[in-house]
């Protein structure tokens, strides 16, 4: 007597339609996929012999994944826990080791995979596993500077508040001071970019002095207001106070700057006093990141400085000029988003955290 196909599986509700999803599915598992090919054909009352030379399996194999289905649903189309040895060491003393300074035999600053790996005497590729699981990553360093004037609060109050509210009818400036430009000149002439190649320059150079470069910047429009001196001293400073207090004759001035000791020279002071309509708002110690001019000063550097080539100090202040000029007829608001509030909660986190460790 002939042997008689097996009855239709019986899908579960809704089953059928997450089943054809996961053999379209571009991201699951192959077998998974083929698990589900099996599971919807033996739905459909195809006989097991066919499912098998069509999926590419055997017999033995469209039955279990049939009884799988029908004792656990979909979830039984899953790989089962393997059997095996367990794990015998413990990443959490590999991150533990890892966290610590190395010892000063091996003379260095931290650990790599091999080096510790040769400490701990295992591999190298199970102190890579144990990194990734903890998100340890030695190679990477990174910088930071806690604030530890006693006004912080006070200070990024006033001049956040300053950007998110600024007075009306009245003109925030930040204000600084880029020193230490060096006019940098090439030993051979540059090779401009080209279709496939990039710009090519020589790796050495020749100094031609240095300048320093005053800046203003205009907030709410984002122009600035600048100046090449020689020096960086209270004399140079004042004198361009003086030409930003010519730029704006009218109106009150709210200038945004840092704690520099030109900045806070008597002969500066003395020169404010005498002009009441110049306020003066100081972001706190090591906090000049608050100074807007600053992130304007990166741009200079990246567009105008950085790769430009100068055959001399005065070569270095006219393309320093052209780009101020060239950065006011295309210039947009410089916008502030974060609140004092913000700030300080992130500081005093991050200062918490540092203290933890």
């Amino acid at each position: 007597m002939a042997n008689r196909a097996a009855p239709a599986l019986v899908l579960r509700s809704g089953d059928r339609e997450e089943l054809a999803r996961i053999t379209r599915s571009t991201s699951v598992r192959a077998g998974l996929a083929q698990r589900a090919r099996i599971v919807l054909a033996a739905a459909d009352g195809e006989a097991n012999e066919r499912i098998a030379v069509r999926v590419g399996v055997s017999k033995v194999t469209v039955l279990q994944w049939r009884k799988r289905y029908a004792d656990h649903g979909i979830a039984g189309l899953d790989d089962q826990a393997r059997s095996g040895r367990p794990r015998r060491i413990d990443h959490r003393k590999i991150v533990a080791t890892t966290l610590k300074a190395p010892p000063t035999k091996y003379g260095v600053t931290h650990w790599s995979s091999r080096l510790l790996g040769q400490h701990l005497g295992i591999g190298n590729k199970t102190v890579a596993t144990a990194w990734r699981e903890y998100g340890v990553q030695p190679w990477r360093s990174e910088t930071f500077k806690f604030s530890t004037d006693p006004e912080l609060v006070a200070k990024v109050t006033d001049v956040v508040g300053l950007y998110l509210a600024p007075p009306e009818n009245a003109i925030v400036l930040c204000v600084d001071e880029k020193s230490q430009i060096q006019a940098l000149d090439r030993t051979q002439k540059m090779l401009p970019m080209q279709p496939g190649l990039p710009e090519r320059r020589t790796h050495d150079y020749v100094r031609h002095g240095t300048s320093t470069l005053f800046a203003a910047l205009e907030i709410a429009t984002g122009k600035v207001t600048g100046a090449c001196k020689p020096r960086h001293r209270h004399q140079e400073f004042l004198a361009f106070l003086k030409q930003v207090a010519r730029a704006y004759p009218t109106g009150e001035l709210h200038l945004v700057m840092d704690n520099y000791a030109t900045h806070k020279k008597a002969e500066v002071r003395d020169w404010l006093d005498a002009n009441p309509r110049i306020h003066v708002h100081f972001t706190p110690t090591s906090g000049s990141w608050l100074n807007l001019v600053e992130v304007w000063f990166g741009i200079i550097e990246r567009q105008a400085i950085h790769r430009g080539t100068f055959g001399s100090v005065k070569d270095l202040n006219a393309k320093i000029r052209a780009f101020v000029n060239g950065w006011n007829d295309r210039c947009r608001p410089f916008v502030w988003t974060k609140t004092a509030d913000q700030i300080l909660k992130k500081a005093n986190r991050q200062t918490t955290s540092n203290t933890d460790h």
